[in-house]
């Protein structure tokens, strides 16, 4: 597995490419009678399972064999980080209100159980935890990530076929288990876990202490953007917020704490969106006082995150 771009944060880092590692599809199983126990069960419709016995360089199996999980802002460190470094874990970003979510969230849970603890199924529902969301820079749900070593390794989002979403579980399995874990700096861990805990205090001295040793250090830069996006909203009911800047959609304040609102509940692209269409708007005095908003709600993502990227190109289109 190739390494991570050193100096990011483990919430902004870029998926890894498993295209490589996916094994060629398995020959169909003989026929059996029996439930087979040691194997995975097949895509919906009958599809080839995979071979009976373990891979040789699999991951081990969670202790106790949990397959699904609930996990929360303040379980995210135990659940998920510390158990990746074990055992793999998936991650479902879902909500009670979307559609999709209830076509994709089933299946995963019955191939996670089916599977028998060799990987772990972490549901975080992104209306009770927009700190998470808004860290693994969910855009749209569902979103889907895969964790092995402390960091994520690949991602997806929307529903996919089960057969699919087989070969990719496949994959993850096999790339946990062909890799040692990455080592994370763990002054990055440190602070990342406070401002999860909402400690905004003990993040920014221990992002500004990343700063102070590494300067220009990405993951701290983005840290930083984080607590100062947290302390903006602290406080905030974002339904208020969203109708107020609805009632005004000139408001600089109104809109800003909108987009404010929308980048911490996962949801960039749309407050990107609502500041660039702002600036065509609004009189030429409060233009820089939109883009540096914008600027800053882009330093939260970082400058690799391709909606960072065709939100500049859109923002450059309305300034000039």
């Amino acid at each position: 597995m190739s390494d991570p771009r050193l100096g990011q944060s483990i919430f902004t880092r870029g998926a890894v490419d498993l295209g490589a590692l996916r094994p060629p599809p398995p020959p169909p199983p003989a026929p059996t009678g029996g439930a087979g126990g040691a194997g995975r069960s097949g895509a919906a419709g009958g599809g080839a399972e995979a071979p009976a016995g373990p891979a040789p360089a699999g991951p081990p199996r969670s202790p106790g064999g949990v397959a699904v999980i609930d996990v929360t802002e303040a379980t995210f460190q135990s659940e998920v980080l510390e158990r990746s470094l074990t055992t793999p874990v998936v991650i479902d970003f879902w909500a009670e209100w979307c559609g999709p979510c209830k076509q994709l969230s089933p299946v995963l849970e019955r191939l996670a159980v089916a599977d028998g603890g060799s990987w772990v199924l972490a549901k975080v529902d992104v209306d009770a935890n927009p700190r998470l969301a808004q860290m693994f820079r969910v855009q749209g749900i569902p979103m889907v990530f895969a964790v092995a070593g402390g960091q994520p390794i690949d991602a997806f989002t929307g529903v996919v076929p089960e057969a699919q979403l087989r070969q990719w579980i496949d994959a993850v399995l096999a790339a946990a288990g062909a890799a040692a874990p990455q080592g994370e700096d763990p002054r990055l861990m440190e602070a990342d876990q406070a401002l999860i805990m909402g400690d905004l205090d003990a993040a920014e001295r221990a992002y500004q202490k990343i700063l102070a040793e590494s300067p220009a250090h990405a993951g701290a830069e983005a840290g930083m953007a984080h607590v100062a996006l947290a302390r903006r909203v602290t406080g905030v009911d974002p339904s208020a917020a969203l109708a107020a800047a609805a009632r005004a959609p000139d408001d600089v304040a109104a809109q800003a704490l909108a987009a404010d609102v929308e980048v911490l509940s996962g949801q960039a692209e749309p407050a990107y969106t609502r500041l660039v269409e702002l600036v065509r708007r609004v009189p030429a005095e409060d233009r820089e006082r939109v883009r540096q908003h914008l600027v800053s709600l882009f330093a939260v993502a970082g400058p690799d995150d391709p909606a960072v990227a065709k939100a500049r190109r859109a923002l450059a289109s309305a300034l000039f």
